[in-house]
């Protein structure tokens, strides 16, 4: 079967090529960063739900209805109430003010070192949290397919890096829409298909696999439970709303990789189309991974498989790969390998992009068109070997908790950005230039302090756990330490607001 599997990734990739091939006429650095501004809407709306479910969230939401339940639609109605707030406050802002990089707004409204501090948070979440998502994606490859053909895991991680390289070189943002657009159709495809092999396999009606779902969560709970009403819990149902909302806010709102996309479309009116018709799927698609989820479980109950001792991520490869037969490995593969590399293409060019105009501000220098574009390769092969870099380096150090540590860590440098959009957007108040220096320390501070709020929380809080809240109080300390560094301004027309 791996040799099989080989034959559909080439064939694969050439599809993937193709796309490149021709979204890359005529290109030149405003298609690379911006799409020429000329991206569909639909074709964005559609091709975001690959970028917005990475190979982890593929692997991990199915896996976690195990041990949470449905408890993870509180934040799918949470990303509802997110993606509304984007497309009526921060979509006009951005669109008003023509940026590029978003977080150019920060140096317009807030300082140079708010520009540089925004940038470089974003820089650091994005290439160890992705670089880390498309490193889960290889290892699972690595397990179920390359290792039977032989093929070292830094092999693997090579041709995988330089594949999105490649097709991303040229055009960047203008090609990775189109293949985001193949990449989500592979995506939901892996996912329709796998419920259809899973019900046939089971012969069952819906409502008797309905009613054995209540049995099938961790020691025989239902795992069709929606609302956790334990306050306590980090999967209480407002904690996962609010945190939903607020996840959705900070990490696709106040995230260039997600952004980029948003503001290649023609006009604000197409953005705000592109916006609400994709939070429409999304849900969709996260009802349908909740579906599975619990499908999955029906499955183990009835055949004996012990997933009680197996990491919940594990749980949708394993069936797939053993126990459903040929067709249901092979979509999940493909679906795997849509995801993360949907996830990493628009990160390749994301942090290019904000390296090219938050760092270097190629657009402020009297360059040619041809010496940007020097520079944008240059950095785009750079970005790609610290991606490699960061990957071969977890490969051979892997451990779990190392892993987790650096998933919450890249996690919380959203709490900084939200706060700094948060002072910028809703304050009439300015940072005067010698307390500047404080906005990066500041950054740095908050999230190590609510990191051990949330290592020690149980201890501290008699047994309260943090969930997605954290990323609220990570934010709102960081606005009222800019407000204590800050003074009323006396020129309210240098203030660039809503």
């Amino acid at each position: 079967m791996a040799s099989f599997i080989l034959i559909f990734f080439v064939l694969y990739m050439v599809m993937l090529f193709v796309i490149a091939g021709i979204t890359s006429r005529k290109s030149d650095n405003q298609s690379y960063f911006t799409g020429n501004r000329q991206s569909p809407w639909f074709v964005v709306a559609y091709g975001m739900i690959g970028s917005s479910l990475s190979g982890v969230t593929f692997m991990s939401v199915p896996g976690d209805v195990y041990t949470t339940q449905f408890t993870y639609f509180g934040v799918v109605i949470g990303y509802i109430l997110g993606y509304l707030v984007i497309g009526k406050l921060l979509l006009p802002l951005y669109y008003r003010l023509q940026v590029t990089s978003i977080y150019e707004y920060l140096g317009m409204r807030v300082g140079k070192e708010a520009h540089a501090t925004g940038s470089l948070l974003f820089f650091i979440s994005r290439l160890f949290g992705s670089a880390l998502r498309m490193y889960l994606v290889i290892f699972v490859l690595q397990i179920f397919v390359f290792d039977g053909l032989g093929i070292p895991i830094w092999a693997t991680s090579i041709v995988m890096i330089a594949i999105i390289l490649l097709y991303t070189f040229r055009s960047g943002l203008r090609t990775v829409v189109w293949t985001d657009l193949l990449q989500t159709t592979f995506l939901i495809g892996a996912l329709v298909i796998t419920l259809i092999v899973i019900l046939r396999t089971m012969d069952s009606s819906f409502s008797q696999l309905w009613s054995e779902m209540s049995t099938a969560g961790k020691d025989g709970s239902d795992c069709r439970l929606v609302w956790n009403t334990d306050w306590r819990n980090n999967s209480y149902f407002l904690k996962q709303i609010i945190g939903g909302m607020f996840i959705t806010i900070a990490m696709t709102g106040l995230d260039q990789d997600m952004m980029q996309k948003n503001l290649s479309c023609k006009s604000l009116k197409d953005a705000q189309r592109n916006m609400f018709s994709f939070t429409a799927i999304l849900v969709v698609v996260n009802v349908l991974f909740l579906l599975l989820g619990a499908l999955l479980l029906v499955f183990a109950q009835r055949n004996g498989i012990d997933i009680a001792h197996m990491p919940t991520d594990r749980i949708y490869p394993e069936i797939a790969f053993k126990y459903i037969g040929k067709l249901g490995a092979i979509v999940f593969i493909f679906g795997l390998i849509s995801a993360g590399f949907s996830s990493a293409d628009g990160t390749f060019t994301a942090l290019t992009t904000s390296v090219c105009y938050d760092i270097l501000k190629i657009q402020n220098r009297q360059y040619s068109e041809e010496r940007q574009a020097r520079i944008r390769r240059i950095v785009h092969i750079v970005i790609a070997l610290l991606f490699l870099s960061v990957i071969i380096f977890v490969s051979s150090h892997h451990k779990d908790a190392l892993i987790r540590i650096i998933f919450k860590v890249a996690s919380y440098t959203y709490g900084p950005l939200l706060g700094l959009f948060l002072f910028g957007m809703y304050t009439k108040r300015e940072i005067p230039a010698s307390r500047r220096f404080m906005i990066p320390v500041v950054s740095v501070a908050i999230p190590a302090l609510c990191y051990l709020l949330s290592s020690f929380s149980m201890q501290w809080f008699d047994g309260f756990q943090f969930g997605y809240e954290l990323l609220i109080i990570n934010g709102l300390l960081v606005f009222f330490c800019l407000l204590l560094l800050s003074k009323k301004t006396l020129d309210t027309d240098t203030i660039i607001q809503q």
